[in-house]
């Protein structure tokens, strides 16, 4: 599954999760609701900032994590 996708899933589950439309979480978590809406649908291009303003709500945040990746150097 690709990360835009987990992201999406996670976004749109937690919100269910706590009861909150879009519109409210756009709101709370002081973003627009045409960004709310994107973010749900998995958009390719999103701010990281903007993101983990959603995250933040539920008590997350977005970041680099390492990926397994054999043979190969930088």
């Amino acid at each position: 599954m690709e990360a835009r996708t987990i992201i999406a899933q996670y976004v749109k589950e937690m919100r269910k999760k706590y009861n909150l439309t879009q519109v409210d979480l756009a709101e709370k978590a002081g973003v627009g609701l045409r960004f709310v809406r994107e973010l749900e649908q998995g958009k390719t291009t999103l701010r990281l900032d903007k993101v983990n303003q959603v995250f933040e709500l539920f008590g997350s945040e977005c970041g680099p994590v390492p990926m397994k990746r054999e043979g190969v150097d930088v």
